[in-house]
């Protein structure tokens, strides 16, 4: 069964709600991202990505998540200056959230997505096609720069 993001509400990083369909037309690529991790370099790889597909309807959304050994502690003022000032991220980045156990949006629904399940680390990534459709799940080790993933957003792209 093809899971949809397109009718799920999140907070938005100064605690509006947001709905996901507001992105129709662009392809996402929704990370639980963390401040302390060791793929937290993961964050300039992700800020490329947006600068590379940007402007052809891509955008990485970064869910701050302090489930996986408490390495998002921060407040939201802190994680966007430091995406911003250690990695020159500047990708729409969400309220905190939790992607294990009771989870919150977009993860409650994201972890119905093929392998089904709880995200296992931080830095997971779903990519959504432009029709709010989860298209495919990598692991934290993937990395943004990695064909597979680059390979896959192009693909979604030409969609």
């Amino acid at each position: 069964m093809a899971v949809s993001l397109s009718n799920v509400s999140v907070r938005t990083a100064d605690g509006a709600d947001k709905s996901l369909g507001d992105y129709a037309g662009s392809v996402l690529l929704v990370v639980n991202v963390a401040s302390r991790c060791g793929f937290t370099p993961q964050y300039e790889g992700l800020q490329a990505l947006q600068d590379s597909y940007g402007a052809k309807g891509f955008a990485v959304l970064g869910f701050p998540c302090n489930d996986f050994g408490a390495q998002e502690p921060g407040n939201l003022d802190e994680i966007k200056t430091f995406c911003s000032t250690k990695f020159g991220a500047s990708f729409e980045l969400f309220d905190k959230v939790h992607a294990m156990g009771s989870t919150t949006e977009p993860y409650t629904t994201l972890n119905q997505t093929e392998p089904a399940g709880d995200v296992a680390w931080n830095f997971e990534k779903f990519l959504v096609g432009r029709d709010g459709t989860v298209i495919s799940r990598f692991k934290s080790g993937v990395a943004p720069d990695s064909a597979e993933l680059k390979g896959a957003i192009e693909a979604a792209l030409k969609a």
